[in-house]
């Protein structure tokens, strides 16, 4: 299954993280540091594995896959 654009922008991008050219991620991580980033990112994913088969279902994974990229992400400049 292949997610439209709005879907895919719901996932990668979605406007109710954006405020102006920041987006919400990018706050967190000069907010709080990598280390806090990282932790959310870990139990983001976890809730929407938790979640995905009774609420969301393919929406939630691909939410948990961006998660744990961004916590990848964030992983390798230690």
């Amino acid at each position: 299954m292949i997610l439209s654009v709005n879907n895919s922008d719901r996932v990668e991008h979605p406007s109710h993280y954006n405020q102006g050219d920041i987006e919400c991620i990018d706050a967190m991580l000069a907010a709080g540091g990598t280390d806090a980033v990282k932790n959310f990112c870990h139990l983001s994913c976890f809730k929407y594995l938790w979640r995905f088969q009774h609420k969301n279902g393919f929406e939630d994974l691909k939410k948990a896959e961006w998660y744990l990229k961004k916590l990848i992400e964030l992983s390798k400049l230690d």
